[in-house]
């Protein structure tokens, strides 16, 4: 009764590390990477699509400040344009014919540390989500077992969690280093 729940908890738990990991990469370090536009809205087609490789554009990086953004549809380069001038990112978007290339700015010290502490709160937000999960599970293995196997279970269970949580910081500590490198 014990493996079911955990395995839940296991696969939950692996979500909200992928939710967070993807919060991460959504946080500018300075360097160019796709998933700094890909879902940034662009009003296309008469309605909203993402800028991601899949539906709109092909996103590259020419080296560690430049993307270069090719649009499937040339007819849509100037809503991929304003798109991404609207999308509060900071980013400015230079169109070259058929494509949009965007030069990253270097962070300043002080855009560098409310960034480490977006990704701080992005992390916490990670842990909560992780010990939301726990207590699912507890509550579960509370009405599935006997007060021993119970202790067993919940025992497993903050392991697992605490797992998660390690690997959490770990993310952090990779993404503080990146943010803080020049």
């Amino acid at each position: 009764m014990i493996e079911p729940t955990l395995n839940i908890a296991r696969e939950k738990m692996k979500k909200a590390l992928d939710v967070t990991r993807t919060d991460l990469t959504s946080i500018r370090s300075g360097r160019a990477t796709p998933a700094l536009v890909e879902n940034i809205v662009i009003m296309a087609y008469g309605g909203t699509q993402r800028l991601r490789v899949q539906e709109m554009a092909t996103i590259t990086t020419m080296d560690s400040k430049t993307l270069v953004i090719s649009p499937y549809d040339i007819s849509t380069i100037g809503e991929i344009e304003k798109g991404i001038l609207a999308g509060n990112s900071g980013l400015t978007p230079v169109v070259d014919r058929e494509i949009i290339r965007i030069t990253i700015p270097m962070l300043s010290e002080e855009r560098r540390l409310e960034y480490i502490k977006l990704a701080k709160a992005k992390l916490e937000g990670g842990k909560v989500m992780v010990r939301q999960i726990r207590a699912e599970s507890m509550k579960e293995l509370k009405k599935l077992l006997s007060e021993d196997e119970q202790k067993h279970g919940e025992r497993l269970v903050q392991e697992l969690t605490d797992e998660m949580v390690a690997e959490i910081d770990t993310m952090g500590t990779r993404k503080e280093a990146e943010l803080l490198q020049v």
